[in-house]
């Protein structure tokens, strides 16, 4: 039960701890912040995405180390047997990310969900919202790193030959195919060698909800790629690849989300 619905969390506001992880591309000049601050669901913490990862190196939104995670989520007052709900008001289903963060820092993958159709679908459908400020009390949060949920540069280039798993890029065709510019400095147009390409808007509704399970098995089908091999998700810079993660895990209940986490913005530096 990766996804939750905007009525199961209406009925259950007061059993489950809520994070807004509301992330925007910085072309947007977005904050999400601000935004939570002007508006939220009732009790949810606010989760910056760009904040909590990995410091002192120039790639977006790495995974951070054991230590500070733990820091991060005693801060939000969050303890390993809680049930957290993830949601945000972004365009790129940023609560994603912070799903794959949770999972990958061995929080049950039973306990995190992601709402479905996140705040912009809470907001149409008229559900309580607030600007109140959310004190939280700290907790003494303590986590397993799994590192086999992430693949490094050097991974990514020994399977070009080993070929012992499938990376899927959730970046636009047009990006895979190198037919236009990075959005982000420094890097070229293209691919990795021998991946394939399933833009994660292709799995999204209008209304900000995935698709369904028979739809989404249908994508991931025409791709006609082994299924008894592992699946790795890439994208720009780690955020997108999640949105494909959990979908995949939506039709396969074995699968644990892996991510290369460096993604293009490594990947395609010049």
């Amino acid at each position: 039960m990766s996804l939750v619905e905007t009525d199961w969390l209406f009925d259950n506001l007061n059993k489950v701890k809520i994070i807004d992880c509301s992330w925007h591309m910085p072309q947007t000049k977005r904050n999400g912040f601000e935004e939570y601050k002007k508006s939220h669901i009732p009790g949810a913490i606010f989760f910056d995405l760009d904040e909590n990862s990995k410091k002192n190196i120039n790639l977006p939104h790495m995974l951070t180390n054991k230590q500070d995670w733990e820091k991060i989520v005693s801060r939000m007052g969050i303890n390993l047997n809680d049930e957290i709900i993830i949601y945000d008001n972004s365009d790129v289903i940023s609560a994603c990310r912070c799903w794959y963060n949770f999972i990958y820092f061995g929080h049950n993958p039973k306990l995190v969900h992601v709402l479905n159709g996140g705040l912009k679908k809470w907001n149409k459908e008229n559900k309580i919202t607030n600007n109140d400020e959310v004190i939280t009390k700290s907790s003494k949060y303590s986590c397993t790193e799994n590192i086999v949920l992430v693949k490094s540069k050097k991974q990514i280039d020994e399977n070009i030959k080993k070929n012992e798993f499938h990376v899927i890029d959730a970046r636009s065709r047009d990006r895979f195919e190198g037919k236009v510019p990075e959005p982000r400095k420094g890097l070229r147009s293209g691919s990795i060698k021998n991946s394939f390409c399933l833009p994660y808007s292709e799995l999204i509704n209008e209304d900000h909800t995935f698709i369904s399970k028979d739809e989404i098995l249908k994508k991931f089908k025409s791709l006609k790629f082994d299924f008894s091999q592992n699946l790795v998700f890439s994208c720009g810079s780690g955020v997108t690849a999640s949105v494909l993660a959990l979908a995949y895990s939506l039709i396969n209940d074995k699968y644990r989300p892996c991510i290369y986490d460096g993604s293009w913005a490594e990947y395609g530096r010049i």
